[in-house]
């Protein structure tokens, strides 16, 4: 039996992949985490508190864990400390411990969404038009260059952070000029092209150039979207499967554009335009989405078949690789509720329509 370290225990995000590697029973799963409130919510079958990975603290407390403990993989689940643990990857290898995560240059453009702009647009990929906002004057042409009918423009925080960061759609200048000076966000926040409310997301893990397994999800809706400004606050309310050769073509030169050599977890994130055309808006690197468990309860359980590859150097059978399960399965969630697996009939003949 093997050892496996999940960071972000207790958070939505990582509960997906212990509850994923739980449900196949191989190995111990451990979590660590930097709420204590979430960590006693855990799945995990034993867990430790670490600090913030962006404090000066984390470094030490990491290493005491992988030492104590002697995960032989470590997975981590958001931004912030994906990219401050890939900056001591040579440390923690040097603990026995393993990692299975794409390199770090990589992960640094991916987490900054400008720079995976600027790759993508290099590479040829359609993305909506962004402007770095450095300063007043930027924010004014950005309005003139990018605003739709009615004058609107999407805003974004360009550093690390999930959950739609800073992000909202608006027409005013003078919103949008106060909601930046709020995230002291000028120079880091984005002006983009307006696009549809439609999104696609296409999750993929790749060895060494090769791509293993992707499966595309639609999401419709967002939990809590009502209350946020934007109407994205990260978390899926509902989710279904899909397959499209389109955005499966799109999703594969995304993550070509930004490492010629893909290793680990990739997903990438598409919005449609008004020609129906899905334009990646980010990358989501080295973690799964946070209901991959629904896949997990489809039959398609990418956190193990992520482990065994970096454990085991065991490779899945499937009979295809990409979009492996069945069209139109649906994945619903709410709040303090168990999330469930549905098909539209099975909604069709619980329910009373009058």
């Amino acid at each position: 039996m093997k050892k496996i370290l999940i960071a972000g225990a207790g958070g939505a995000p990582s509960e997906g992949v212990i509850n994923s590697l739980l449900q196949e029973g191989k190995d111990e799963v451990i979590g660590m985490g930097s709420e204590v409130t979430d960590l006693a919510l855990s799945a995990a079958q034993k867990k430790y508190y670490v600090p913030y990975a962006n404090t000066y603290e984390y470094k030490d407390a990491l290493l005491k864990i992988l030492v104590n403990e002697k995960p032989d993989l470590i997975h981590f689940q958001n931004d912030l400390e994906i990219y401050h643990a890939s900056l001591l990857r040579d440390e923690i290898h040097a603990t026995g411990t393993k990692t299975f995560m794409p390199s770090h240059d990589v992960i640094d453009t991916c987490v900054h969404k400008y720079k995976t702009y600027l790759k993508l647009k290099d590479a040829g990929v359609k993305v909506p038009e962004n402007i770095l906002i450095s300063d007043e004057k930027v924010l004014k042409e950005a309005f003139q260059s990018l605003g739709d009918a009615n004058g609107n423009i999407w805003l974004r925080a360009s550093s690390i952070g999930g959950g739609g960061k800073g992000a909202l759609p608006t027409n005013n200048y003078e919103f949008a000029k106060g909601w930046i000076q709020r995230y002291n966000g000028w120079g880091d926040f984005i002006a983009a092209e307006i696009l549809t409310a439609n999104t696609v997301t296409w999750l993929s893990i790749w060895h060494e150039g090769e791509l293993i397994v992707a499966q595309t999800r639609i999401r419709k809706g967002w939990v809590h979207g009502n209350r946020t400004l934007s109407g994205v606050t990260g978390v899926t309310k509902v989710g279904q499967t899909y397959a499209d050769a389109i955005v499966d073509e799109i999703a594969m030169n995304t993550v070509k554009a930004v490492s010629d050599r893909p290793h680990g977890i990739f997903g990438v994130d598409m919005t449609y335009d008004k020609n129906g055309i899905p334009n990646p808006t980010e990358i989501n690197i080295s973690r799964f989405f946070t209901t991959v468990l629904f896949f997990t309860e489809a039959g398609l359980n990418m956190p193990a078949i992520f482990k065994n590859i970096a454990l085991h150097n065991e490779f899945p059978t499937l009979k295809k690789n990409i979009n492996p399960l069945e069209n139109g399965l649906m994945w619903l969630r709410g709040m303090d509720t168990k999330p469930r697996l549905v098909r539209n009939s099975d909604i069709e003949n619980e329910i009373v329509f009058l």
